[in-house]
């Protein structure tokens, strides 16, 4: 069996073959790659190259598409970007001296495009593993770019036999990892991956990994990539598991980090010949035995997260990253002393800190004092700067243009949806004029229900809890105060309310969030129908005015900012339907 271990140990020679033993030392790059940043990509292969080789190390995986980011999506039909990609992965041959490195790539072969690993050994290029499995659901379009692989892939190195696979080739249980661990006999299975965020994804994954290991008794060594691109959030958790499916190295989540191992495979005499795999050789002068003592490894520093802090992580990374990688250093957010803008602004300090946040106090003759004292006790606990523009005078400015437009009509919701505007139109102004980003503060329970305004509090760069259900919100907000009061505790106690006319409640337009959000669940992420839905507490006709309401309001999802992805489905590339339908 494998064994791996990442303990503290006395500095020992490497052997080659010793006895009935083979010992390796693997680093797993969990890195955050930059999409078309092909520059910033070859240096942080550069330097991960120097680090791993202090560290002694024999292979050194990246993640999957390390060199053009992931996911490049259209980028990949620009004969500039392949050529680039091309480009890059030959000036990133020599940074591998001294060691054997697995690096994703998207590569060109006449007119196919492919999804692969480059195997390159002590500076040369010697192999590629195409990707063979393309994934072609959800947040994933692998089909509309690449060709699949035909061929799986190992290489010997110091007496081992090492497959190559790429992301979705080790999800499917009968994929080329079997055929590479039962067929090709390998000792060690590497698996480079590029596998997105969502709440239990890191679980998940790690119970895949291990069935795997088990299954095809067989080592596996999983590296994942880490940070936001758009509104995807890798969370990395790279991870070594030995043939017993026993954890033994593991990276943290939503952190960048190189995780190094040992890992000692049993030497085998009698190497099964293997029909329809690509087997390639090391050169040897990566399997001479070492006459240096390696470099002691860290002590294993991995800490298992709660579901709220892998939530708020994901969050955060998501938001940090699309504001940096954006070119924008200050956001700017309205804080209307309600729990969404509240937590919307925490995540955006803890993400960039206090004096790269903005709060802006919007109050109309609606506004309730307790209201405003509760967003000013909120930025003055996050010691965020503040603005506050009184409305009023806005307001009746609108309503002196339209009153004879409106003339012999009753106050409604384009007056109020006015207010919303007005807010817009000012953050907005104080984007454009000093170059903050725009926060939009919804959350998707109201997003699902169109109980927002085009224009108004949709109007932004970002959405970072766009995703967020309600319930959720005020369970991380909870989680949040858990050790000293955050967000002002009114703010968790009272009832939601837009405010945008007198003793308005959001109870007076939605059913209660603890019977919504559990219909929103089942309609949006499950698929089910209105008549397979049922929600104690809430009658059919109900639940069928909730599914309508989120099939009406397709039209304004669709003009809305982006944000990140932290449930299975969220409103996007993981859910596309037609906005015009009967």
């Amino acid at each position: 069996m494998g064994k791996v271990t990442r303990k503290t140990a006395k500095p020992k020679k490497s052997r080659t073959v010793s006895g009935a033993e083979i010992s390796l030392r693997l680093a797993l790059a969990q890195v955050n790659s930059l999409v078309g940043g092909f520059k910033a990509n070859a240096e942080s292969v550069k330097s991960i190259c120097t680090q791993a080789r202090k560290m002694g190390a024999d292979i050194v995986l990246f993640p999957e598409l390390m060199l053009t980011g992931y996911p490049p999506e259209d980028l990949l039909f620009k004969k500039s970007f392949i050529e680039d990609c091309r480009e890059t992965l030959k000036k990133v041959a020599p940074f591998t001296k001294g060691l054997t490195a697995v690096i994703g790539f998207a590569e060109q072969k006449g007119k196919h495009l492919y999804n692969s690993a480059a195997l390159m050994c002590d500076g040369k290029h010697v192999a590629t593993c195409r990707k063979m499995l393309l994934p072609n659901y959800g947040v994933f379009d692998e089909k509309r770019y690449f060709t699949e692989g035909d061929e799986p892939v190992r290489f010997s190195l110091k007496g081992a036999q090492i497959g190559l696979t790429i992301c979705e080739d080790i999800w499917e249980e009968s994929g080329p990892g079997k055929t590479l661990c039962q067929k090709g006999g390998v000792d060690l299975l590497l698996n480079i991956s590029s596998s997105p965020y969502h709440k239990g994804k890191g679980k998940a994954r790690r119970q895949m990994i291990i069935k795997r290991a088990k299954y095809y008794k067989c080592p596996i060594a999983y590296v994942n990539l880490v940070g936001g691109q758009d509104e995807l959030v890798f969370d990395g958790q790279s991870l070594i598991v030995d043939a017993k499916g026993i954890i033994i190295a593991q990276g943290n989540s939503f952190e960048e980090e190189i995780i190094f191992a040992n890992i000692t495979l049993p030497a085998k005499v009698n190497k099964p010949k293997a029909s329809g795999i690509k087997s390639y050789k090391a050169p040897a002068s990566l399997s001479k035995a070492r006459v240096t003592e390696l470099p002691q490894l860290p002590p294993c520093a991995y800490m298992e997260k709660s579901e709220e802090e892998e939530i708020y992580s994901a969050l955060v990374l998501g938001t940090r990253d699309y504001i940096k990688k954006n070119g924008f250093s200050k956001v700017v957010l309205g804080l209307s002393g309600g729990i969404d803008s509240s937590l919307t602004a925490v995540i955006a300090v803890d993400a960039l800190g206090p004096d790269k946040v903005v709060g802006v106090l919007m109050p109309s003759p609606h506004s309730s004092k307790g209201s405003v004292d509760d967003a000013l006790a909120l930025a003055k606990n996050l010691n965020i700067k503040t603005f506050t523009f009184h409305i009023v005078s806005a307001m009746k400015a609108y309503e002196y243009i339209l009153k004879g437009t409106f003339y012999g009509t009753d106050p409604g919701l384009a007056e109020e949806n006015l207010q919303a505007r007005i807010r817009g139109n000012l953050l907005m102004a104080l984007s454009n004029k000093f170059g903050w980003m725009v926060l939009t503060t919804g959350n998707k329970s109201e997003i699902s229900m169109g109980y927002c305004t085009l224009y108004g509090d949709m109007a932004g760069g970002f959405a970072l809890i766009k995703d967020v259900p309600k319930m959720l919100v005020y369970k991380l907000s909870h989680w949040l105060n858990r050790e000293r009061e955050i967000i002002p505790q009114n703010v968790l106690t009272k009832e939601p309310s837009a405010e945008l006319r007198p003793d308005q409640r959001d109870t007076d337009s939605l059913p209660p969030y603890d019977l919504l959000d559990p219909v929103l669940l089942r309609y949006i992420e499950e698929d089910l129908s209105v008549e397979e839905i049922k929600v104690p507490g809430l009658p059919k006709s109900e639940i069928r005015r909730i599914a309508r309401l989120v099939d009406l309001n397709e039209y304004k999802r669709r003009q809305g900012p982006p944000g990140v992805k932290i449930t299975p489905k969220a409103f996007g590339k993981d859910r596309r339907l037609p906005i015009t339908r009967y």
